[in-house]
């Protein structure tokens, strides 16, 4: 029978890391809601985690059905150690496999870097980003495999995130290998490109409904699996952020227009079936691990006009020459993580996601009489709806328990039942103060 461990818990903030944005925000495709639970489920690495969230920990646990696939020979960095780090910490034998659960999760949720310090560099830089960001902290760029980060943003071309996911859905339950049964639900890992290249996957693939995406996937499976060398694709790979079990190494300069590792990767993708600058920008970004990379489709075309006056020549549309200055301006303004900068205006940028973030928006305005000038000052919260685990032990240590229940007392006739609100968490916080002078106020 399948069943899942206990909770474990690693300490984080939201302002670190927040799932529920990163989760769902267009990077990965495979991450299942639970919403009874409020729990996030996907296979990574043969394993099926389970992903939890409160204001303090991040709480994760695995299925337990079957062994750990093989792990790498020790514990990775996900970024290039320190000259100051102990030798003997850069590797480690012989670890447990919870070691080897936290560090897929640390890896795969790119939790190397303080993303506060990152944001408030970003912001120093930009001051739109420092306004349209204050609302959704915690968005990291995952980490994941450079095969399904591919695949994944080829089923993009032309498509929106719920259509994306279940095309990637039906790929893992037809060609994945099963891990999994939870409740009524099979939980597969994603294909290999062998799984993919077989004669008679592209017309499965269009009885599937992947319409003219088939092709692209079969002959993009062909090419990496049988026309490139093993390994190919995890060599593109940026040397200080690699795949999963490979040792971290010290990267190239960075330049205006990226560092050569990133160049020669986005070029060498451009190569496969179904594969564009966007696409291929993509892949760099959240596939292989170049921060640099910024991918411009016709949404970001449009913040670039909106917030940072591109379009305002004779060049208003987005063709190659706007697609690399978009690009281009971005990295000059956000640095060598210029990907994961815009990715964030991208994510605040979407109306219906944010409404369906922000469950409360509280401004506060306080007003000081200071003799000749008037001193305003205005707080302005905003706050994010999270349940955490119910109370279990966890490693003998009591869990956070944000879902106990409370007494629901029967409503009197004519009247609705109150019904405990959800528990709210403060996620961002901004304020401004300023002085008027009462002449100017009259």
């Amino acid at each position: 029978m399948t069943v899942f461990s206990e909770w474990c818990k690693l300490p984080m903030s939201l302002s670190e890391l927040c799932i529920n944005t990163t989760l769902r925000c267009g990077q990965s495709f495979r991450w299942q809601k639970i919403p009874e639970s409020e729990e996030w489920r996907c296979v990574l690495y043969g394993r099926l985690f389970s992903l939890k969230q409160d204001s303090s920990y991040l709480y994760y646990r695995t299925c337990q059905s079957d062994p750990l696939p093989t792990p790498p020979a020790s514990v990775l960095p996900s970024r290039a150690p320190s000259d100051t780090e102990d030798s003997d910490s850069k590797a480690h034998s012989g670890i447990t496999q919870d070691d080897q659960l936290l560090s897929i999760l640390k890896h795969y949720l790119n939790l190397s870097s303080n993303l506060s310090e990152l944001y408030t560099q970003w912001s120093a830089n930009d001051p739109n980003f420092k306004k349209k960001a204050a609302a959704f902290s915690g968005v990291r760029i995952l980490r994941q495999d450079p095969w399904e980060a591919l695949v994944s943003f080829i089923c993009s071309s032309n498509n929106n995130i719920s259509r994306i996911s279940q095309m990637v859905e039906k790929l893992c339950i037809h060609y994945g290998p099963f891990v999994a049964t939870i409740g009524d639900r099979s939980y597969h890992d994603f294909p290999a490109p062998e799984a993919l290249a077989g004669k008679d996957v592209e017309a499965n693939l269009r009885t599937l409904g992947f319409g003219y995406r088939a092709k692209y996937l079969y002959k993009t499976a062909v090419m990496v699996s049988q026309e490139r060398e093993k390994g190919w694709l995890n060599g593109l790979c940026n040397p200080e952020s690699p795949a999963f079990g490979i040792e971290a190494k010290t990267g190239n300069e960075m330049k205006p227009e990226g560092r050569d590792g990133y160049r020669e990767a986005h070029e060498k993708l451009l190569e496969l079936q179904g594969v564009g600058p966007k696409v291929s920008d993509c892949v760099c970004l959240m596939g292989l691990g170049w921060g640099e990379s910024v991918p411009v489709d016709t949404h970001v075309w449009q913040i670039a006009q909106r917030d940072y006056r591109f379009g305002k020549s004779s060049q208003k549309t987005l063709n190659k020459v706007t697609y690399d200055a978009v690009a281009n301006h971005f990295r000059k303004l956000w640095g060598q993580e210029a990907g994961w900068a815009h990715s964030v205006l991208f994510t605040a940028d979407l109306r219906s996601f944010a409404d369906q973030l922000a469950t409360t928006k509280k401004v506060d305005v306080k007003v000081k009489d200071e003799g000749a000038d008037v001193k305003i000052k205005t707080e302005v919260t905003t706050a994010v709806a999270l349940t955490a685990p119910k109370h279990e032990e966890v490693n003998g240590v009591k869990t956070e328990d944000s879902e106990e229940k409370k007494p629901i007392t029967k409503a009197p006739a004519g009247k609705k039942r109150k019904v405990p609100a959800d528990p709210v968490v403060e996620t961002a916080q901004s304020t401004e103060t300023r002085r008027v002078s009462k002449r100017l106020r009259r």
